[in-house]
């Protein structure tokens, strides 16, 4: 099993808060890791009918029965149980991270925590394995492309179950649209939310055109609006908000839009291999995807929020990401493999108008990180670092 670099976050979380939410897109690995995380703790998914209609019919007995605390699986399929936890929670001695709860359908659950828990829970959210967690494991192909090609899909590196990935991408976004995506929208736009999906995958790394997308699809853009929304609820993208630093009131305000996992989206773009990737269009923007994918996975794997914006400007000046951390990260990506001057102008001029504690880095697809005239090169090797 290869181990999670969420571990840590998992525990600190669990020594201050009663309850721990492990939540993430479906695939990612979250019951793995609360077992890994809580072994001594029981384990129970409500998958189970049985274990449904029993917790559903008297939570607060259901509770009562996991003196020692427990790790419930779909617990979003018992809406009373989150009363009942927070009761639970409130009414005897507190003991941090007694329950555990994880689920597949991210809207339902963090509905019920935002209603019930508030206060009360620590959240994590876990994405696909990271660029660090598959060398940890031995598993780190050496050729960059493969890796954004492939994507990073925990069961896709599971060498007990031998799934092909065109296959197992298939199913996934069947399942996606079949158990999380019917409950949320019309049954008959189904099939225009199959297409938005693979429209997106088309703009990873653009600025979200809502008019663009809803002629393309032929519904409203206040329906795009709400669609997109899913798709980030569920962690099928993400988007980049544009920084706010009083650089200027030029600065663009449209959010930038990113799938959260770049294999998912070579899928969706119908590239057969990552041969064809390498002649694609989109060959740049699957490579930003991946980068921008590894930041947010450094954060959220630390339980922190991202704190990754962009910046552009109305005349087309644009850093890829803004790291607002410890310090202040301007970082340009390129699919360049050399140590190419002109590859950090961009990130030098934001630092000139933001000289207080911004650091420039360049994400490129070379094997070595160097610092060439001032600004580190970070290889693809160490962009979760």
């Amino acid at each position: 099993m290869i181990r999670r670099t969420a571990y840590d976050a998992a525990i600190r979380l669990a020594g201050q808060f009663p309850v721990v939410a492990i939540t993430g897109p479906r695939q990612s690995g979250k019951t793995t890791l609360a077992k890994a995380v809580f072994p001594q703790k029981q384990y129970i998914s409500l998958d189970d009918k049985n274990l449904r209609e029993l917790a559903g019919s008297n939570p607060g007995d259901f509770l009562n029965a996991f003196p020692n605390g427990v790790i419930i699986d779909e617990a979003q399929k018992v809406p009373e149980l989150f009363d009942a936890i927070k009761l639970a929670v409130d009414s005897n001695k507190y003991e941090p991270g007694k329950y555990i709860l994880t689920g597949s359908s991210q809207f339902r659950l963090k509905a019920n925590i935002s209603d019930s828990l508030a206060g009360r829970i620590g959240m994590i959210k876990l994405l696909p394995f990271s660029i660090e967690e598959l060398d940890r494991a031995g598993q780190f192909s050496p050729d960059v492309y493969d890796l954004v090609f492939n994507g990073s899909y925990p069961p896709l590196y599971d060498k007990e179950k031998h799934f092909i990935r065109d296959d197992w991408f298939e199913n996934y976004i069947d399942t996606y649209l079949d158990l999380d995506v019917k409950d949320q929208i019309n049954p008959s736009n189904v099939s225009a939310f199959r297409k938005l999906i693979q429209l997106c995958a088309a703009r990873s790394g653009q600025l979200i055109n809502y008019e663009d997308l809803s002629r393309s699809i032929g519904v409203s853009a206040v329906t795009i609006k709400s669609w997109l929304s899913i798709l980030e609820a569920s962690f099928i993208i993400h988007f980049l908000e544009p920084d706010s630093n009083n650089l200027g009131k030029s600065v663009v305000k449209t959010p930038k839009l990113y799938f959260v996992d770049s294999g998912l989206m070579c899928y969706l773009l119908r590239l057969d291999s990552k041969e064809e990737l390498l002649l694609d269009e989109h060959k740049g923007a699957a490579v930003e995807t991946m980068a921008v994918s590894e930041l947010l996975k450094k954060r959220f794997n630390e339980g922190k929020k991202s704190n990754l914006t962009f910046y552009r400007d109305k005349n087309g000046f644009e850093v890829d990401a803004i790291a607002d951390w410890k310090h202040t990260f301007a970082i340009e990506v390129k699919s360049n493999s050399s140590t190419e001057k002109k590859l950090s102008s961009n990130v030098k001029k934001y630092m000139e108008l933001r000289p207080e504690r911004t650091i420039g880095r360049v994400f490129y697809t070379g094997d070595l990180t160097c610092t060439v005239n001032g600004i580190q090169y970070v290889s693809w090797k160490d962009w979760g670092k």
